[in-house]
């Protein structure tokens, strides 16, 4: 296996996002990282948070050369997003691994667009939940961590890709803190890949979303913020709420609040939330919506 032929097919996205997005205030409006070359008429794979709402997204070669991109579509669930090369890229489609065959301890090299890579290995495959109402059942967790993890591929040693770039973290391992990078699994693209083409998005029921974006502290979800204008802000969901019921359910951890709000129902339903605010109960009713309807929409070609 060549892996430098391989590592030449990750390639550097640039983004740029309108303004008025609705996303520009917490993820800015000038973005940069990683994607990977998946089939061989130039469709990319990165992480969503790179291209969502973007109005231009530009691609950039190892040698230097750049290729306008048109996005595709993004996924709320797993965070994928894919953007079509509209040149030629000149670069190989990597073929995908098998992400849940892989082994705590298993060396792997994630890659960025620009050409670096660090030797890596697996150090936890498990749940992860994120402040921006987002749940993997198992992420993969990697260390020593790589610098521009953003959108970088996750090669196992056999030139496969294993994963996508998300997080930089740290974790607690042998009573030491050291940093890691949490990575999307690529087996959570196949079954979905045929609608995000088609589509734009996957063809289901939207979940439910509230605009919170909570952290969970000694097994309680509390509040960071809310996000402007959404349903949470809207019935005020303050920041520094502890969320301790959902539809008179106990609320344990945050993937637990996630879970019980994505199954209260579709997106518009509203959900009855006991919040403790400054040693106070108090009982508040969120209507939901569907988050993909608050965004700049990417332009099927």
């Amino acid at each position: 296996m060549n892996i430098d032929k391989v590592l030449r097919s990750v390639v550097a996205v640039r983004s740029s996002i309108p303004d008025d997005a609705f996303t520009a205030t917490t993820l800015g409006t000038l973005r940069e990282g990683s994607g990977v070359v998946i089939r061989e008429d130039g469709l990319v794979l990165t992480i969503g948070y790179l291209i969502i709402e973007a109005q231009e997204v530009w691609l950039t070669r190892h040698d230097g050369q750049v290729v306008p991109g048109h996005v595709l579509a993004y996924d709320q669930e797993t965070g994928f997003g894919l953007v079509q090369a509209l040149g030629p890229l000149g670069v190989s489609a990597v073929d995908f691994g098998d992400a849940a065959e892989t082994n705590i301890g298993d060396h792997v090299l994630l890659a960025d667009g620009i050409g670096q890579s660090v030797r890596t290995r697996i150090v936890a495959k498990q749940e992860f939940a994120g402040y921006w109402e987002y749940l993997l059942d198992e992420a993969i967790f990697i260390a020593p961590a790589h610098p521009s993890w953003g959108g970088a591929g996750l090669i196992g040693l056999d030139g496969k890709l294993l994963g996508i770039g998300s997080l930089l973290l740290q974790m607690i391992r042998n009573g030491e803190t050291e940093h890691v990078n949490m990575v999307v699994p690529i087996d959570l693209l196949p079954p979905i890949l045929d609608d995000l083409l088609s589509r734009g998005h996957v063809n289901k029921q939207p979940r439910p979303w509230l605009g919170a974006f909570s952290a969970e502290s000694n097994g309680k979800v509390v509040v960071m913020s809310v996000a402007q204008g959404g349903p949470a802000a809207q019935a005020g969901l303050h920041q520094g709420d502890i969320i301790s019921e959902i539809r008179g359910d106990e609320v344990d951890g945050l993937a637990d609040f996630y879970r019980k709000v994505w199954t209260s129902g579709p997106a518009g339903v509203e959900i009855p939330i006991r919040v403790l605010r400054n040693g106070r109960e108090a009982w508040l009713r969120v209507k939901s919506a569907d988050r993909n309807s608050f965004l700049k929409k990417p332009q099927l070609q």
